[in-house]
């Protein structure tokens, strides 16, 4: 009953019904802003990644096929794939430099680092101590956004490895960053 339901509902999307999109929003928009929320941590890129999932389901509504996937499970593939292109972007853009702004040229601050940055600077310390497969698998997964099945295909290594490795590796990071808080 449930997949005759969603692929009507998908059905209706897809000829445009302005009442079936607003279902369809009702049903997963929460879902979809909490998960671009917690991946890119800003209302406001949220809410335009939510926007651009949307668009997007909306669009590839006719390809929708209820005996393939539930529709949660769709509409969550296209939110991740949304989210991972847009750390990709992220991680790509050169930050921003305004020349008229004279902070920006000063010699660098006196101020002390804030905790946040301590704890980043230890990160990185930490990450360039390991091994360099276990380091590269971390830095490609969490810094760069690849899943596990990209990083096996760019590194050319079997999947069982980069899995081992991003164990291993996030291990290791664990204990030491504990070692040196209780040491702290």
């Amino acid at each position: 009953m449930v997949v005759h339901e969603e692929r009507v509902l998908m059905q209706a999307v897809a000829r445009g019904d302005e009442a079936a999109v607003q279902a369809l929003f009702d049903r997963f928009g929460a879902l979809v802003f909490r998960h671009a929320y917690q991946s890119l941590g800003t209302r406001a890129e949220a809410e335009d990644l939510v926007q651009d999932v949307f668009v997007q389901v909306w669009r590839t509504a006719d390809r929708f096929d209820p005996t393939r996937a539930k529709l949660v499970t769709w509409v969550m593939l296209i939110t991740r794939r949304a989210v991972i292109d847009k750390l990709r972007r992220r991680a790509v853009r050169p930050k921003a430099v305004h020349l008229d702004d004279d902070a920006s040229v000063s010699a660098p601050s006196e101020e002390r680092p804030t905790a946040g940055e301590l704890h980043e600077g230890a990160l990185r310390r930490r990450l360039d101590e390991l091994p360099a497969l276990q380091r590269d698998v971390i830095e490609r997964i969490y810094l760069q956004g690849f899943t596990l099945r990209e990083v096996s295909q760019q590194m050319n290594v079997p999947l069982g490895t980069v899995k081992s490795a991003l164990s291993r590796g996030l291990a290791r990071v664990r204990t030491r960053l504990g070692a040196n808080e209780q040491a702290g």
